[in-house]
């Protein structure tokens, strides 16, 4: 069972590791859950250094925190909703993450106006929607040559075209570390090059 309090998400690691995050009452909030949140990060590695990092349903921040924690050279942390993104400011402030932006929008308005590349990208969009199959094919012109991309859904969208990585399961929540295809490609030929 995960230590979470109503309304609170602890980061899992780094710099603000064990540090409590608040965030307002939103039925559409649902944080990732804490063992979730460090199998993915155990699969992305500790140490985020130099990488670019979008998270692009904040909600809680648990994704994005977690990354900023993990020496992210950046994070973009995009939500629509006031009150959340408003706690998402207060979160980044409290901790001194300057290194933590936060963009009062929609996920496709935001992609809509984005003109950064992306080395990480969570996706974490409210389960009843059909914002997962929507936005996947709208972030591939922002994906760095070599970027990872983390899905979290009660279903699976459609990948094709993508190459899953890492994959789990927790009760009706699945997960997934993905990246392009001809990706994924390259790195196996790569490897076998060795």
């Amino acid at each position: 069972m995960s230590a979470q309090h109503k309304n609170q998400v602890r980061i899992i690691g780094g710099q603000y590791k064990r540090r409590l995050l608040k965030f307002p009452d939103s039925l559409a909030l649902r944080p990732t859950p804490d063992r979730v949140r460090e199998t993915v990060f155990n699969w992305l590695g500790q140490d985020l250094t130099g990488q670019v990092c979008l998270d692009l349903f904040a909600g809680s921040g648990g994704l994005g925190f977690e990354a900023a924690s993990r020496n992210a050279k950046k994070v973009v942390m995009v939500e629509m909703a006031k009150p959340v993104h408003a706690a998402l400011k207060a979160n980044a402030s409290l901790l001194g993450a300057s290194h933590v932006e936060v963009i009062l929008s929609d996920a496709e308005r935001f992609l809509a106006r984005n003109g950064q590349q992306f080395d990480l990208v969570l996706l974490d969009p409210p389960f009843a929607t059909p914002l997962l199959n929507q936005v996947l094919p709208q972030v591939i012109p922002f994906l760095a040559d070599d970027a990872r991309v983390y899905i979290e859904c009660a279903e699976w969208p459609d990948l094709a075209g993508w190459e899953v990585l890492r994959e789990g399961k927790a009760g009706t929540v699945k997960y997934a570390v993905i990246c392009r295809a001809s990706v994924a490609d390259q790195q196996i030929s790569g490897q076998n090059a060795e």
